[in-house]
């Protein structure tokens, strides 16, 4: 493929070069000079071609380069040499132009190969020998150290294992696996070392199966064809056909000559790379990477889309969702203690933690005497305080679960989350819930490709169908293929891809095989998802889904202007075929004219470029960045009024009137404020922006709806007494704080997605 690269890169210097030398013998006077460089300058591409066609026709092929050809040779012989070296670089330049609109980016799986683990510890007696994982063998006892990646399938001999199988599976929270379970290659050790039996070679592993998965669908591709071709079998024949007519009305083999050279396909040649070198740009400057121009006419048939759940449609990892409290407990003090005792743990979860409490400004304190339980949780002293943080078992022990701490249960159950039960000092005071969640932009990302033409949409995933399913339910999505291996993913893309074009969009080690097995790969390429990257043809480089929409975009408006552009070359070289069959256009004039519709067809392919739609200079009052991190702060508060009417269950009296008052006060002074500053000034400026300015009637709407349900709790909640906190009471002011919760999310949403269409793109 090298060595061919550089052959035509070099045909096009040897016959720019002769041309140049060719000119300037003849401004010398040197004619036969001149007649003669050109010659030579023509002869080799003349030859190249033919070796070319020749290979094509061996293999059942034949496309519009045999016009080309036909041309460059007839000129030579009737001693036109300036019209064959013209027709020499056209035809040069077009093939060299074509290489880079259609080179792949080579597939090397040195990722997914170099994270396969070579090291393994087997044990053997009393003693552990450190052998080259190849060398082990079914029935081994293998140790697996904090960290380390299982090399091998086997049963775990240990009484309990903490293994990360995202690699796997795509799941980001670590399972828990007992003794007697499998073990499968590629997960990660996220525990304490562990032994297990081995009931496979490296080589017939799970792990090692993916690497092969990858390799047999990228081989299996089929290479991309130009466009150009299809419209040869029409203008070979009608070419020949026109020439020959001329020549035999006309007598003079020149007439001949110059159809042959208005005919010239460089339209044809360059119409197709040109728009798509020009798409491929378009969708870089969107940190879209396309590897040629193969992977735009695949995104632009895609009838069908399959998605991986975890990294694509959700954020990937444990992101925690809920603190539930024990009555008389408060939702900073559970997360405090826990994530300064998680700032000593290596388990998963633990940065996400971490993580929240800082996000909510909690002053961490350094913990003392930390003591890990693999499987179970943390322990350790916080201040003058013992401190758990885990689950239930590590947490109650043998105790018996209260209420509330029953309902949290069954609230991670049904949310699909991980439970950490917090205890101080033995008393249990209240859980955190971690769950992967939506990406922000995942709804307004699918609508977009239903409105690109998507027919289809499907969710496959190594997640439990419970997980998968409650994802599902808040998109539109056409089926859930939920607990699929990755070859049961490669099936699932296979069977899609036999009805109807299919493209999967995924971004783990996991989901390889499928995108590679795809009619197009897409990978979610932003956090170094790189085996995954190497088996797409396509790389979102920014963390955002809705660019999958704007590949497709980008892919259908490049297709079609490249068809636009070969139909109308081909529309104008049959003008200027017919004005050569009757005189009007000489060889050197037909050549001259050909250039011009070249110009005209690549400056029309050149359209791809840009996106097609009227901008118009736009200035909102806040951006669209700037709107997302208001909504982001809004959300601590909505949190927190999420935490007020969980507490309400148990709540009477004091207790209930303090809760009802704070989740007023929070309403008046966050929400009511950002409702009624977007009503009074963001909204007008935004509606001179909008095609359809009525699309702002139902935002307008929720915003009243907000001020109403805000008012009310205003009056429900002014001069309450302890006495007045009955059950009555206290179930109206969850239901209101409850509706101004989830109103104020959806309607957040909804703005967001209206702030991305009045942007420009």
């Amino acid at each position: 493929m090298m060595s061919e690269r550089f052959l035509r890169r070099a045909l096009i210097l040897w016959a720019i070069a002769a041309l140049a030398a060719g000119i300037v013998a003849s401004l010398k006077g040197a004619d036969f000079a001149a007649n003669w460089i050109w010659g030579v300058g023509a002869a080799p591409v003349i030859a190249a071609l033919g070796v070319s066609i020749a290979r094509d026709l061996l293999a059942g092929r034949m496309g519009v380069d045999a016009v080309a050809l036909i041309s460059m040779a007839a000129a030579l012989v009737l001693g036109a040499n300036l019209v064959a070296v013209v027709v020499a670089v056209m035809y040069a330049g077009g093939t060299v132009l074509e290489d880079f609109a259609v080179a792949r980016a080579e597939r090397e799986l040195k990722a997914l190969v170099g994270r396969a683990p070579r090291i393994a510890h087997r044990r053997r007696d009393q003693t552990v020998e450190e052998i080259l994982a190849e060398d082990i063998r079914q029935d081994d006892v293998v140790l697996v150290k904090a960290g380390e990646i299982v090399p091998v399938d086997g049963i775990l001999l240990s009484p309990v294992a903490s293994l990360d199988e995202s690699a796997l599976t795509g799941e980001p929270i670590p399972v828990i696996r007992s003794a007697g379970e499998g073990v499968r290659s590629g997960a990660v050790n996220a525990g304490e070392t562990f032994e297990m039996r081995t009931t496979a070679t490296a080589v017939e592993s799970t792990y090692a199966g993916i690497v092969r998965l990858v390799t047999a669908a990228q081989t299996a591709k089929a290479p991309f064809i130009r466009m150009a071709d299809r419209y040869a079998l029409l203008l070979l024949p009608v070419t020949l056909v026109l020439a020959g007519g001329a020549w035999l009305v006309s007598g003079d083999a020149l007439r001949g000559l110059a159809v042959l050279v208005a005919s010239t396909p460089c339209p044809l040649i360059l119409a197709a790379p040109v728009a798509f070198i020009a798409g491929v740009s378009r969708a870089a400057k969107q940190g879209i990477l396309m590897k040629g121009g193969g992977p735009i006419e695949a995104l632009a048939r895609v009838h069908t889309v399959l998605f991986d759940k975890t990294g694509t449609l959700t954020v990937g990892g444990a992101r925690l969702v809920a603190v539930e409290t024990a009555p008389g407990e408060t939702a900073d003090e559970v997360l405090r203690l826990a994530a300064s005792l998680e700032q000593a743990s290596q388990h998963t979860v633990a940065a996400a933690i971490v993580s929240a409490a800082r996000a909510r400004g909690l002053g961490l304190e350094i913990p003392q005497s930390v003591r890990e339980t693999l499987g179970s949780g943390v322990e350790g002293t916080i201040g003058d305080k013992t401190v758990r943080a885990g689950s239930a078992t590590l947490v109650y022990g043998n105790r018996r679960q209260e209420e509330w701490a029953t309902r949290v249960s069954r609230r991670a159950s049904w949310r699909a989350a991980l439970c950490v039960f917090v205890s101080k000092d033995d008393r249990v005071i209240g859980a955190l819930l971690l769950a992967d969640e939506l990406r922000r932009e995942t709804p307004r990302a699918l609508q977009a490709l239903r409105a690109a033409g998507v027919s289809r949409m499907v969710m496959v995933t190594g997640d439990r169908a419970e997980a998968a399913e409650t994802m599902a339910a808040a998109l539109d999505l056409d089926a859930v293929l939920s607990e699929r291996s990755p070859s049961e993913k490669v099936e699932a893309v296979a069977n899609e891809q036999r009805q109807h074009p299919a493209m999967m969009v995924g971004d783990g080690i996991n989901d390889a095989p499928a995108l590679a097995a795809a009619g197009v790969g897409v990978a979610m390429g932003a956090r170094g998802a790189t085996a995954s990257s190497e088996a797409a043809e396509v790389v979102i480089l920014v963390d955002r889904l809705d660019r999958v929409a704007d590949a497709v975009k980008i892919a259908r408006r490049t297709r079609s202007i490249a068809r636009q552009s070969i139909v109308a070359g081909m529309a104008l070289s049959g003008v200027a075929m017919v004005a050569a069959a009757f005189g009007a256009l000489t060889p050197v004039a037909a050549a001259i004219t050909q250039e011009g519709i070249d110009v005209l067809v690549i400056l029309n392919a050149l359209r791809a470029l840009f996106s097609g739609e009227r901008t118009s200079p736009r200035s909102l009052a806040i951006s669209p960045e700037a709107l997302r991190e208001e909504h982001d702060t809004l959300d601590q508060g909505l949190n927190r009024l999420r935490e007020i009417t969980d507490a309400l269950d148990d709540a009477s009296g004091e207790r209930a009137i303090s809760l009802i008052t704070e989740a007023n006060a929070l309403v008046q002074r966050s929400v009511v404020v950002h409702e009624r500053r977007d009503e009074a000034s963001v909204y007008p400026r935004l509606s001179a922006q909008l095609t359809d300015p009525s699309a702002l009637a139902a935002m307008s709407r929720a915003h009243r709806e907000i001020d109403h349900l805000a008012r009310l709790l205003l009056r429900l909640s002014t001069g309450l007494r302890a006495e007045d906190a009955d059950r009555y009471l206290v179930r109206d002011a969850q239901r209101i704080i409850e509706s101004i919760e989830a109103l104020v999310r959806l309607h957040n949403a909804q703005e967001e997605d209206i702030y991305e269409q009045a942007m420009p793109t």
